[in-house]
């Protein structure tokens, strides 16, 4: 099984870091990442707090201009709060929703947008180093994580701060549980650690399990990291909700990261290329 890691280009061995990144991880795990987790969400409320304010709406368009190639691309969107073409602050902004969602046309779809940062079936994924205790990668999901079978595929997403930042389901079924675990709130980007998944193990989530038409189950973390306000869930989303595949599941308030163990393999070129919502798994 592919254990490289691929991240703009850049292959990572093993999840070895390039030196250049050496600085960040310090900052990230041995100053941010020592302080009491109340602490760093008092700070990230701070700083989150920032965008809602009405001013940041001016960062908007020169923020467009300088992420996406496409000059139309804030044409697809609207806001959520306010259903309106216009955003009010960055933060509007960044929970923006479609007017028209992606045409779903497969059965299994990519729950949200992101990088694809780490792949592979659960059985052949290492250990991870957790604070000196190393933790079966299962361990994300929490309670359940004693029942997801090693067959099953694992794959870990990483929402950029350009990324559409919902979350939706990636198939037919039903909701059979939903668990929010407190945690750290320590840097999301993959590329700082060793094992791309450490911060899903660390951080603060919401796991929520699906059966499907097959009785299936499938397991996502929706995981928080620095500057999220919240993992705030979908109307109705508790357990006995009904889902299709494209079902807005939650969103996050700035920054995020996604994991899923499913029965069903993904259809991927590569480590480190990006996959979009509603897209054939």
């Amino acid at each position: 099984m592919q254990q490289d890691i691929f991240i703009k280009g850049d292959v990572y061995h093993k999840g070895e870091l390039k030196k250049k990144n050496k600085l960040y991880q310090f900052m990230t795990l041995n100053l941010w990442g020592v302080l009491p987790s109340p602490l760093q969400r008092g700070i990230s409320s701070v700083y989150a707090n920032v965008y809602n304010k009405k001013w940041t709406k001016h960062i908007i368009k020169p923020y467009c201009k300088a992420h996406y190639s496409d000059p139309n691309y804030i044409e697809q969107f609207k806001s959520a709060r306010t259903g309106k073409d216009t955003f009010e602050s960055f933060q509007d902004f960044f929970t923006r929703v479609y007017k028209d969602g992606p045409k779903i046309t497969s059965k299994y779809v990519w729950a949200c947008e992101g990088l694809l940062c780490q792949y592979g079936l659960v059985a052949d994924l290492p250990l991870i180093s957790i604070k000196g205790d190393r933790r079966n990668i299962k361990a994300i999901f929490g309670k359940t994580e004693e029942d997801i079978p090693g067959a099953h595929y694992f794959s870990n997403i990483f929402l950029h701060n350009n990324n559409y930042h919902r979350i939706h389901s990636p198939v037919n079924g039903t909701i059979t549980r939903v668990e929010r675990i407190a945690g750290d709130l320590i840097l999301l980007r993959p590329w700082v650690y060793k094992q791309p998944s450490t911060p899903a193990l660390r951080n603060e989530r919401v796991n929520v399990d699906i059966v499907d038409e097959q009785g299936r189950k499938w397991y996502l973390s929706i995981v928080g990291g620095p500057a999220v306000g919240t993992i705030v869930m979908g109307r109705d989303m508790k357990v006995g909700t009904s889902l299709i595949p494209g079902k807005e599941l939650a969103t996050f308030l700035l920054g995020s990261t996604c994991c899923i163990a499913c029965p069903e393999p993904m259809t991927i070129d590569k480590m480190g290329d990006t996959v979009y919502m509603g897209q054939t798994m």
